[in-house]
């Protein structure tokens, strides 16, 4: 259980601490880290079987064309078989579409948090902007403009006012599974 209070960059007191504000930042940065991941290992677990599916069906569809063409009788019912499989490849190949798309998301979070990172490093590296609220500020500022998604940014939001990572990581699951329950799944073409 965290016992560090919000950011206070915005209006500095007497308690203000350059070493509290980078423990806050790297606490929002392994919190980014742990969804990202727990959402990459999903998606490949779910290309993996979609694949493997696809896989199956593509050599059912294989199977039943050689059929066809040694049976002209029986040739309606392989139709159907050949259908079913290729509705169900299509499907797969739709699932895996899917699947690559969170990748995508995955790899641009991770190299958001790398640019957060390194951005943190520069100004504890800087004796001038270390000691600087408005600096602090700024970091804060620039790594809230790269979350794409507004879950994000209200986790964000509410672990810079004080909340601790984990009830804010909660919101933040509750939010995006409450956001996918009322959208339906988009396949965007890159």
């Amino acid at each position: 259980m965290s016992t560090l209070s919000g950011s206070t960059a915005l209006r500095p007191d007497l308690d203000w601490s350059q070493l509290k504000e980078t423990v806050l930042m790297l606490n929002l940065a392994v919190a980014q880290i742990d969804e990202s991941m727990n959402e990459g290992n999903s998606s490949v677990a779910t290309l993996s079987g979609s694949f493997t599916a696809l896989a199956t069906n593509l050599s059912d569809i294989h199977s039943s064309v050689l059929q066809m063409k040694e049976k002209g009788d029986d040739a309606d019912k392989l139709r159907l078989i050949i259908e079913g499989s290729t509705t169900t490849a299509l499907d797969k190949v739709q699932s895996a579409i899917i699947a690559f798309q969170f990748y995508d998301k995955l790899t641009q979070r991770l190299d958001h948090v790398s640019q957060s990172l390194g951005d943190l490093t520069k100004l504890i590296t800087d004796p001038v902007a270390l000691y600087s609220p408005v600096e602090w500020r700024s970091l804060q500022a620039s790594i809230r403009s790269k979350y794409t998604m507004e879950e994000e940014r209200n986790m964000f939001d509410k672990v810079i006012a004080g909340m601790s990572i984990e009830e804010a990581l909660a919101e933040f699951k509750q939010a995006v599974l409450d956001r996918d329950d009322c959208e339906e799944d988009e396949i965007e073409l890159f």
